[in-house]
């Protein structure tokens, strides 16, 4: 089975040679890229050319390559993804609607569905630039959590939204239930996190952890619990779970970081209740600032229901 690509030469590897290209273009070893030069799978304006043959922006590359893989063993398999839905879609990026219980890309240990499969089996070709293992993705959600990711198609979205979420230029909005009622009710959160010593898929608010920054405003306060706005200024994993939770108000739902069992059982909830509401960024291709809101998906819903007038 192969994976054929077609695509211009970027201006950004004219004078490059093709085999140190397709390394970069679609996260190739070296020598991986050059044994598919040599073995006629790969043509520069419908001719075929030599490994060391130099690319000229604007010429047409076409490229056979084998079935997409990620990591040595962990194929890329187009399953659909129900539930999952796509906000917005063009030649550039395609925004979804992750549900919960769905991955971003294919990972070791990870046996459930991603977004990276569901967009395959949707018809979709995204980009490759960058790690293999995450084929057009620029930023994640833990499984647990739903809502808006982006994701990108072509060479150059990858490339000018990693830097937009690499400099923070990148608007992330989330809603999080989370226990009690923070004090003060508007407020931010800066403490680095590391991964935490004793747990292998945990991690903590510690000294020497990776710079973070989270804000929050109370929306809704009910007898139990809190609803927060949330804005991100970085993108660490678990943050705002790590972060809540270091403020003795862990998210609903959570109890890798302390949530109630009783209140989450309460609620119907066997996740945590937190949600992507929002997305915001200058669009890689036109350069206009653009937006994409989501809804509560039923199970988030339910338990603000039984928040406001019981179960």
């Amino acid at each position: 089975m192969t994976d054929d690509r077609t695509l211009f030469v970027p201006d950004g590897l004219d004078g490059e040679r093709v085999d140190a290209a397709l390394a970069r273009l679609f996260g190739l070893s070296r020598t991986k890229a050059a044994d598919l030069v040599d073995a006629g799978a790969v043509t520069l304006d419908g001719r075929t050319v030599p490994k060391s043959e130099r690319l000229r922006a604007g010429a047409m590359l076409d490229v056979r390559l084998p079935a997409l893989q990620i990591g040595p063993e962990i194929p890329v398999v187009a399953e659909p993804v129900p539930g999952m839905s796509i906000v917005y879609d063009d030649d550039d990026i395609v925004v979804v609607d992750k549900p919960v219980g769905v991955a971003a890309h294919p990972s070791v240990g990870w046996a459930g569905p991603n977004v990276v499969s569901g967009l395959a089996a949707a018809g979709y070709r995204i980009s490759t630039s960058g790690a293999s293992e995450r084929q057009g993705i620029v930023s994640r959600l833990d499984v647990g959590t739903s809502g808006l990711m982006v994701v990108a198609k072509s060479e150059t979205a990858y490339s000018r939204l990693k830097n937009a979420f690499k400099t923070r230029t990148v608007d992330k909005t989330y809603h999080a239930l989370v226990q009690g009622l923070p004090d003060p009710m508007v407020g931010t959160i800066d403490a680095p996190i590391k991964r935490h010593p004793g747990h292998d898929f945990k991690f903590a608010v510690m000294d020497g952890g990776k710079h973070a920054v989270t804000h929050y405003e109370v929306l809704e306060v009910f007898r139990a619990a809190s609803l927060l706005e949330i804005h991100l200024e970085t993108g660490r994993t678990h943050q705002i779970r790590v972060h809540m939770a270091a403020l003795r108000h862990p998210c609903c739902g959570d109890p890798l970081y302390g949530g109630d069992p009783k209140l989450a059982a309460r609620l119907g909830l066997d996740r945590q209740w937190l949600h992507a509401v929002g997305l915001g960024f200058e669009h890689p291709g036109s350069g206009e600032w653009v937006t994409f809101t989501s809804t509560y998906p039923a199970d988030l819903e339910h338990a603000l229901d039984v928040l406001a007038f019981g179960s």
